[in-house]
């Protein structure tokens, strides 16, 4: 299956087909989403806290990196597993040393913009996190994207992206009702940090995290040359400032910018970044409008029930989200690339199956590529490391499951999260 991954078009990406050269900005589309940024911006600091209009405009920096950039999760694993190339696993490695160095004097000394307090994402590590993980593994690569992806696709009007979400909603709800199951009923070891659990502290475990992160870029290149992975083709761009408004970023620039903005999303909320609880609360309040008896769930009770029962917009990883998809389209209208793309039979089938799969897998894995991967692994949790492990071992099953769907072969040139 991947001897002849590299014969395989980059013009079969229905995502980057229009992509190939640079085209002028879509003027009006970028006016309609500065429009409707400012209007949400302006009934967020009406309605709720200060905290909430400053998540926005991070959440608004998180998209419009992404989709520069195409930082990929699911196309990282994907790339690295079918032909080797492991140039954007070295990125992850710069993103996650990068976060590593500022989350941990943030955690140390509770660092807080709003005075919230500040915790990392340390969660369990058990039979819930590696299930969850290695079917969210095989879900993003039928999917079409991980969680991020997802989210920044759709800005980029990605059409069978809007598929994906619902059935990610549909996934993560059910897995909700489902937790207490997983979490309480099977076997698990309990939360690991390598800052609280052992002697190391803070500056002991940054050391060794940063000697795991060197480790693996290490190896991947080993990978590549033992393999003699092809390089990944680069994407158009403009020169010099017009670089920030179109065009794609380099992935080093990228995976420093998104680090920063999760430790300035850490310090505000006094969370990391995190998108999949949202998805959850969404499909909640959609399952107790048409009559099922959410508030008995184990995963809405206690601190979990004020949210249940309040606005989506008090919600900071809904507004987080919702910036996420704003400045994705900005993005993509600046560098004239916004449009809807073909729908098949093939492609819906494997959104509704990978969409599910993932929605499902992120909660019991507590979180996704971003809340369990990114986060976890900022925040100094083991669970973070198992979770990436786990994700890829369900990536190369999926790599076996795509042309099932008539998915185009995993390709070394796919820049696609």
């Amino acid at each position: 299956m991947v001897s002849h991954i590299n014969t395989v078009s980059k013009a079969m990406d229905p995502v980057h087909r229009h992509a190939d050269t640079l085209k002028d900005p879509q003027k009006l589309l970028i006016g309609g989403g500065i429009i409707v940024s400012l209007v949400l911006f302006i009934y967020l600091a009406i309605t709720q806290s200060i905290m909430q209009p400053v998540l926005m405009v991070l959440g608004l920096l998180l998209g419009y990196t992404l989709f520069h950039a195409r930082f990929g999760f699911t196309s990282a694993f994907r790339r690295l597993m079918s032909v080797g190339n492991g140039e954007a696993i070295r990125a992850h490695m710069v993103m996650l040393g990068t976060a590593t160095v500022l989350f941990a004097p943030i955690l140390a000394l509770g660092i807080s913009f709003f005075g919230a307090e500040v915790t990392g994402y340390v969660s369990p590590i058990g039979v819930s996190l590696i299930v969850g993980a290695f079917i969210f593994g095989i879900g993003m690569q039928l999917g079409g994207g991980c969680a991020s992806g997802t989210l920044y696709s759709i800005g980029g009007g990605r059409s069978v992206m809007f598929i994906t979400l619902i059935f990610f909603i549909i996934g993560t709800t059910i897995g909700a009702a489902h937790l207490p199951f997983w979490t309480e009923d099977l076997p698990s070891m309990g939360t690991f940090s390598l800052a609280t659990s052992t002697n190391l502290g803070y500056g002991g475990a940054l050391v060794v995290s940063l000697l795991i992160f060197g480790l693996i870029a290490f190896i991947s290149k080993v990978v590549e040359k033992k393999r003699n992975a092809p390089k990944v083709a680069p994407l158009p761009s403009a020169r010099g400032w017009k670089r920030i408004f179109r065009g794609s970023w380099p992935l080093m620039v990228a995976a420093v910018a998104l680090a920063v903005l999760n430790a300035l999303t850490l310090m505000t909320r006094g969370e990391p970044w995190g998108i999949t609880s949202a998805f959850a609360l969404w499909g909640s309040k959609v399952a107790e409008f048409i009559g099922f008896d959410v508030a008995s769930w184990g995963y809405w009770q206690g601190e979990a029930a004020t949210a249940l029962n309040s606005s989506i917009f008090a919600d900071s990883t809904t507004v987080l989200n919702f910036g996420v998809i704003l400045g994705a389209f900005i993005a993509s209208a600046a560098g004239g690339l916004f449009k809807f793309t073909k729908i098949t039979k093939g492609n819906v089938m494997a959104s509704v199956i990978g969409g599910l799969l993932m929605g499902y897998g992120a909660r019991l894995a507590f979180g996704c590529n971003i809340g369990a991967y990114f986060g976890g692994i900022a925040s100094f949790s083991l669970h973070g490391y198992i979770w990436g492990i786990v994700a890829i071992g369900g990536t190369f099953l999926a790599l076996y499951l795509r042309p099932l769907f008539g998915l185009s072969v995993p390709k070394s040139n796919d820049s696609v999260c």
